[in-house]
C-alpha cells in the first residue's frame, strides 16, 4: 500500500522536472508527511477549454501541476467521506471496479514524491522505512483522479481528488511490505498522462527490478507515525528501532 509519502519540492522545480506549467495558484506547500485527505501537487495533461467551459479536443493537451486532495471520491458518491477509504487503488483490478474504471480510462495523473513511507511488522511492533531515489529525482507515482460535486448543487465548486495505484512489491521492497506504489518511468509519462488514451494495460506493469534495486530503503524515526509531525527530521536515517504508536493518528 501507500499510506504516507513526502513531497517537499518547490513547484518551480517540479515545472522543470515534469515539463509542466504551474497551475497550483500558490497553494502548494512542502510536506514531509503527506497523509490522506491532504491537498497536494499532482501532474495532469488536459485539453484546453473555451470561454464557456467546453473542451477543445482539437487543441493539443497541456501538461500542468494541479492541486488535488488525496482520497478519490467517485463522481457518483453521495458525499466526500468515501475518499478516506480510497487512497489506494489496486492496479490489478482497477479496470473492473466501478469506483475506478472511468478514471483509469481518461483521468490519470502523476503524483510527484520525494519518497514514500512503509511499515515493517515485527511481532507486535511496526518499524517505519522511507523509500527514496538517492539521486534526488522525484518518483512519479501513478494515480487516477475524479471531479465530484454534490448532486443538489450543480453550481458548486468541484472537489478534485485522486488515488495512488499500487502493485505487488518487488525485490528488496518485499522485506518491508507486500505492496508498493506504481512508479511510472519517465518513458511512460506521456502515455500515462495522455487524456485520449483509454487503454493503459501495458503501462501498468510492476516497477522494474532495476528501479527497485536503485531505491534506498532508509529506517526512520517513529515520529512519522503521527501526521502532526512534519519536518526534515522525519526523513533522516536512524539505526535505533523505536516503538511505533498511533500509526494513523489523524487529527
Amino acid at each position: 500500500m501507500c499510506g504516507r509519502y513526502a513531497a517537499t519540492k518547490d513547484p518551480a522545480k517540479l515545472v522543470e522536472e515534469f515539463a509542466a506549467v504551474d497551475l497550483t495558484e500558490g497553494r502548494a506547500r512542502a510536506d514531509h508527511n503527506v497523509a490522506p485527505t491532504k491537498n497536494v501537487v499532482t501532474v495532469v495533461q488536459r485539453h484546453p477549454r473555451d470561454a464557456e467551459g467546453l473542451v477543445l479536443e482539437d487543441e493539443p493537451a497541456e501538461r500542468s501541476l494541479r492541486i488535488m486532495r488525496w482520497g478519490l471520491v467517485p463522481f457518483w458518491a453521495k458525499d466526500p467521506s468515501a475518499g478516506s477509504r480510497m487512497i489506494n487503488t489496486r492496479a490489478e483490478t482497477a479496470k473492473e471496479k466501478p469506483a475506478f474504471k472511468r478514471a483509469l480510462a481518461s483521468r490519470r495523473c502523476l503524483v510527484p514524491a520525494d519518497g514514500w513511507f512503509e511499515w515493517r511488522r515485527t511481532g507486535k511492533e511496526k518499524e517505519p522505512f522511507y523509500m527514496t531515489d538517492p539521486s534526488g529525482k522525484s518518483l512519479a507515482l501513478g494515480g487516477i483522479w475524479e471531479s465530484w460535486r454534490p448532486k443538489d448543487d450543480a453550481g458548486a465548486e468541484p472537489l478534485i481528488t485522486f488515488s495512488i495505484l499500487t502493485t505487488d512489491a518487488e525485490g528488496q521492497l518485499t522485506d518491508v511490505h507486500h505492496r508498493m506504489p506504481l512508479i511510472v518511468p519517465h518513458e511512460h509519462w506521456a502515455g500515462w498522462l495522455d487524456p485520449d488514451r483509454s487503454e493503459v494495460d501495458e503501462l501498468m506493469v510492476p516497477t522494474s527490478p532495476e528501479v527497485v534495486e536503485a531505491l534506498e530503503l532508509r529506517p526512520v524515526s517513529s515520529l512519522v507515525n503521527n501526521v502532526r509531525n512534519n519536518g526534515p527530521e522525519l526523513l533522516r536515517r536512524t539505526e535505533t528501532e523505536q516503538p511505533v504508536d498511533s500509526l494513523f493518528d489523524l487529527p
